[in-house]
């Protein structure tokens, strides 16, 4: 099984973290039901600046394409572009240093639950 981590980054837009928590909640559990992703724990960080990052494991490269064609996945996509930005790891302040320290976000963590 050639499994893939991803790193899912969300920086929430003013007044809309409360929004974005709740989908970043949903999230695993719609990919996990559809058999998208591994039962890996998923763990939710956040940087200084506030940007959520979200860690879990594709059952395949071919699983993360798949996902596109799942309604159920497109509308929590969706809903997260709409409140938040998409970011990457290069763009965060903790990515210019070796060992980057994040907060987790227990809440948002299976492994913390």
């Amino acid at each position: 099984m050639n499994t893939e981590i991803v790193i899912a980054l969300y920086k929430a837009k003013p007044g809309k973290e409360s929004e974005l928590e709740t989908l970043i909640e949903q999230h695993v559990p719609v990919l996990r039901e559809l058999a998208l992703i591994t039962s890996r724990p998923r763990l939710t960080m956040k940087s200084i600046d506030g940007t959520y990052l979200e860690v879990f494991e594709w059952t395949s490269s071919e699983a993360s394409k798949k996902a596109h064609d799942q309604p159920a996945v497109a509308k929590i996509w969706a809903g997260m572009e709409a409140v938040s930005e998409f970011r990457k790891l290069n763009e965060l302040n903790e990515a210019a240093a070796p060992f980057s320290h994040f907060k987790v976000v227990s809440h948002l963590s299976d492994t913390f639950k």
